[in-house]
């Protein structure tokens, strides 16, 4: 079973993983994927340490299966498969003596499968469906261990290293050990288990030490988080898991029948999973106001799995006995994917990511316009992760013959994570000579809703002689055709 909805959520999520254009988040992914793997060390020693192992990874993909969407985007999916799978062997495991094992973990199943968080994780190049995985196969792992009072030394060695190779996929994934200390404090296993568990615990930190020293060295190149007003209400309780209100209220009504059905049956499994859900979250929100900016909402995706079996407790403990249990079961689940289904559709359109990205629109309609020899400036005024410019580094088969006119050292040639420009507005007389030969120039700009001022570009352009032809409105960005008339 565990394997048959493993297999089921891994097609599922397979289905459009392709069709959103990627975005900033992503392009960090590619670009530093992208380089030599000699320059990738210098760029992890200054930004995205945490993401090192996932980008050393992605490097290899990428020279096998190639950049597009579909290819980046498969591990997050296959992940997925294999995080639905470990969350149905999790729940057969934490409810194995009870008569409803089977049922509570082909529910918590599908309730993974339907999640719009899931959903999101499996359509994006970056290591939060890796690390969920990881995070499900070793909290099984960790149960199995704990079930059964391990305490030989080889098994603890092998949790040891899996525990610092989580840490190395997404650094976050360190909080499992708080969760997995509250869970050993409330099972009481014994002196020789708790040594096992606590010498375990150091040794993956130990191993992991590294990451930690440069993430450490690195904290303050997620500031801006601080000025997004990232962690809101809304955030939390109904995008970070659940996508929409109606699906978040009826989720979080189902949680808390499932807490309280497992507080009532004194079930073991109630403190790993109420701490899973619980102490990531509140950890974060309190580093986040009283320490540094640290929470955004794929930060918690490895929550996911204790999400989804509290709701699978919910829904079973609605109608636990007689002849309409199972339809009552039924309605229930029926009632969730219909209210997932709209933001599990919305996440497979074209502009779904960051708010609407169209870096592949935004390429498509240079290489469908654009002819070669003609000059390509872009907007530098929003912030990295969403200027324009990043469409000619994801597909740049459409720039292909483009003269990229303000670039000053191309990322790959810096420690850094993206190119180096001149601001045209800075630069434009020194650009008379590059911009000599081209007739046309083609900008493109990113719109803010309500901002009526000329963008910098354009006015640095029109000093230059150059007059707008035609804009090509994409989504959230224009294209400027300029041109000007030859001597």
């Amino acid at each position: 079973m565990a394997a048959l909805l493993g297999a089921i959520g891994l097609v599922t999520h397979f289905i459009g993983s392709w069709i959103p254009a990627f975005w900033g988040d992503e392009a960090a992914s590619i670009m530093s994927a992208e380089r030599p793997l000699t320059t990738i060390w210098g760029e992890l020693g200054r930004v995205d340490a945490v993401h090192g192992a996932y980008y050393v990874f992605l490097h290899v993909w990428i020279a096998a299966f190639g950049a597009s969407e579909l290819s980046v985007r498969l591990p997050s999916v296959i992940a997925v498969g294999v995080a639905i799978t470990g969350t149905v062997v999790l729940a057969h495991q934490l409810f194995a003596r009870h008569a409803s094992a089977r049922s509570i973990a082909a529910l918590a199943g599908i309730v993974m499968i339907l999640l719009p968080r899931v959903d999101y994780m499996a359509a994006e190049g970056r290591s939060y469906a890796l690390g969920t995985a990881l995070a499900t196969w070793l909290t099984v792992f960790f149960v199995a261990l704990l079930q059964r009072r391990v305490t030989r030394l080889l098994p603890w060695l092998l949790f040891a290293v899996l525990f610092a190779v989580a840490i190395y996929v997404f650094l976050y994934l360190a909080l499992l050990a708080v969760v997995y200390g509250v869970t050993v404090l409330v099972a009481r296993p014994g002196r020789a288990f708790i040594s096992r568990w606590l010498a375990s615990i150091a040794g993956g930190v130990v191993l992991a030490a590294p990451l930690i020293v440069y993430a450490l060295g690195e904290r303050g190149q997620i500031t801006i988080i601080a000025h997004r007003g990232y962690l809101t209400f809304t955030r939390l309780f109904v995008i970070q898991w659940f996508g929409n209100p109606a699906l978040a209220i009826t989720c979080w009504v189902l949680t808390v029948v499932g807490v309280v059905a497992l507080i009532r049956s004194r079930a073991r499994s109630t403190t790993l999973l109420v701490s899973w859900l619980v102490l990531p979250t509140g950890i974060l929100i309190l580093g986040n106001e009283f320490i540094a900016p640290m929470y955004t909402i794929r930060y918690l995706s490895f929550c996911t799995p204790a999400v989804a079996i509290l709701i699978a407790v919910g829904v079973y403990a609605l109608a636990s006995r007689g002849a309409a249990a199972g339809w009552v079961r039924a309605a229930a689940v029926l009632a969730l994917i219909g209210l997932a289904l709209p933001t599990d559709i919305f996440q497979r359109t074209e502009f779904a990511k960051d708010d609407g990205s169209d870096l592949r629109q935004v390429a498509q309609v240079i290489g469908t316009h654009a002819k070669a020899g003609d000059a390509v400036v872009f907007d530098e005024t929003s912030r990295a992760s969403r200027r324009p410019r990043l469409a000619l580094r994801l597909y740049p088969q459409y720039f292909s013959g483009r003269s990229d006119v303000t670039l000053r050292t191309v990322y790959t040639q810096r420690p850094g994570i993206w190119d180096s420009v001149w601001p045209i507005a800075e630069v434009a007389p020194s650009l008379q000579a590059s911009l000599q030969a081209s007739v046309t120039v083609w900008d493109l700009e990113l719109t803010t809703p309500g901002n009526t001022v000329t963008p910098a570009n354009i006015v640095a352009l029109e000093r230059l002689g150059y007059t707008i032809s035609r804009q090509l409105p994409v989504h959230r960005t224009v294209v400027y055709e300029l041109t000007r008339e030859t001597p």
